[in-house]
């Protein structure tokens, strides 16, 4: 085994990142003393960022990714045989990076003893469940996360070549050139390969080994009939609401515990997210008609189908990704009016926004400004954004501050210093 490890560690060594974009993160996470675990849905970048950080690193040796067919016996007994192996190449080190380790095991015992032996050690896995689990039984208090998200526009943006400057929003030229790489994102969506190579088949390969791979064998289903037809009508009405009961009956499932079992398995592939109606009571949450949003919008283009201009809804799942990114418990609003997000942190709702592609139809204004204030006063906000298109405007009213954005602008607030209306 530890012969078989060594020609593994030498034929993983070497990788060229010096054409891959550096993805916006907390560097602080990277030089805290805890065990930094990057976790996110595959090719999103997670290997890539984890040798991002190994190059920055003093020491870089220590490095194994465990998605590799001759480990495929490999056992938690089999770490301290590649422990052995690294400090016989390249001697005592005291920094790890581990990459894809869910697929070993009881890893986690490992890697607390080597922080508990004062190691740093980074990590990445693609099932939310399985890391929550592991860490949580075995690493509380001793690991930090970052969930990594395909491409943001402002990284997207930089695979293109484009750094927006200040000026560029102001000047008829800076704004189109903005505008016309927003359009594209809103429909490439944000996984790095797909964004240089736009090939179909790449998505479709992407879905499979997610289907088969990380949800049907992970998870020991018998059939996939029902699985891949309930993702498909989810990606058809992304965005929309539905019970766990009317999707049964719509797919033709026969438990909706069945249903609640699919969802919960492909939530934790990162592939797609439910999101809640809030209610004070947890109870009531559980029991109300969810929302359904999905990673990444090249995915609802590729699996789902829609006979007619989806921009709306692609742009309403292009912002929720994008609270997601931010680490913000996000929910939707409806006493009666909706209201698209609200966004909670140290359980108080600190804010409200509504996504629409235009607001020039009076009717669609309307229904827009009336969710929001609806949701500014339930939760005593005295401000709130409707995030539009391409559309630029603020009103006021019954005291309440409404900001109307337009997305691409938004998106772009952080990295570049610029008012937002």
């Amino acid at each position: 085994m530890k012969e078989l490890l060594k020609h593994i560690i030498f034929d993983q060594r070497e990788k060229d990142i010096s054409q891959m974009i550096e993805r916006d993160i907390d560097i602080s996470l990277v030089n805290s003393p805890e065990v930094l675990v990057i976790s996110g849905i595959r090719r999103c970048g997670k290997s890539v960022l984890l040798q991002q950080i190994r190059s920055q690193q003093t020491e870089q040796d220590y490095y194994m990714n465990f998605d590799d067919e001759r480990l495929i016996n490999f056992k938690v007994d089999d770490f301290q045989t590649l422990y052995e192996a690294f400090i016989e190449l390249f001697g005592e080190q005291k920094t790890f990076y581990f990459d894809e380790i869910q697929n070993i095991p009881g890893w986690e015992r490992f890697v607390r003893r080597l922080h508990d032996s004062g190691c740093k050690v980074f990590v990445t896995g693609s099932n939310a469940n399985m890391l929550s689990r592991e860490l949580g039984t075995h690493l509380t208090g001793r690991y930090c996360q970052i969930e990594l998200y395909p491409f943001s526009f402002p990284e997207f943006l930089k695979i293109k070549e484009v750094y927006p400057q200040q000026k560029d929003f102001y000047t008829t030229t800076g704004k189109s050139i903005l505008k016309r790489y927003f359009d594209e994102y809103v429909k490439t969506g944000g996984f790095p390969r797909y964004i240089k190579d736009p090939n179909t088949n790449y998505l479709s390969t992407l879905y499979e080994n997610i289907i088969y791979k990380d949800v049907v064998t992970r998870n020991k289903l018998n059939g996939e009939r029902e699985l891949l037809e309930m993702v498909y009508y989810l990606a058809s009405n992304a965005t929309k609401r539905f019970s766990y009961t009317s999707l049964a009956k719509t797919i033709g499932i026969k438990h909706t515990e069945t249903v609640k079992n699919y969802l919960e398995y492909l939530e934790n592939t990162y592939l797609l997210f439910q999101v809640m109606k809030f209610d004070w009571s947890v109870k009531k949450q559980m029991n109300n008609q969810k929302k359904v949003y999905f990673i990444d919008n090249a995915i609802i283009g590729k699996v789902g189908f829609n006979a007619t201009d989806n921009i709306g809804q692609l742009l309403e799942n292009l912002v929720f990704i994008e609270i997601k990114r931010q680490r913000k418990d996000v929910y939707y609003h409806d006493d009666g009016i909706e209201c698209d997000f609200i966004m909670r942190e140290n359980g108080h709702i600190v804010s409200a926004c509504q996504v629409t592609r235009s607001m020039k139809d009076e009717k669609t204004r309307q229904r827009e400004i009336n969710g929001l204030v609806s949701a500014l006063n339930a939760y005593n906000l005295t401000e709130g954004m409707v995030l539009t298109d391409d559309e630029t405007e603020e009103i006021t009213i019954d005291n309440k501050k409404i900001h109307i954005i337009p997305i691409w602008r938004w998106l772009l607030k952080d990295s570049v210093t610029i008012p937002l209306t």
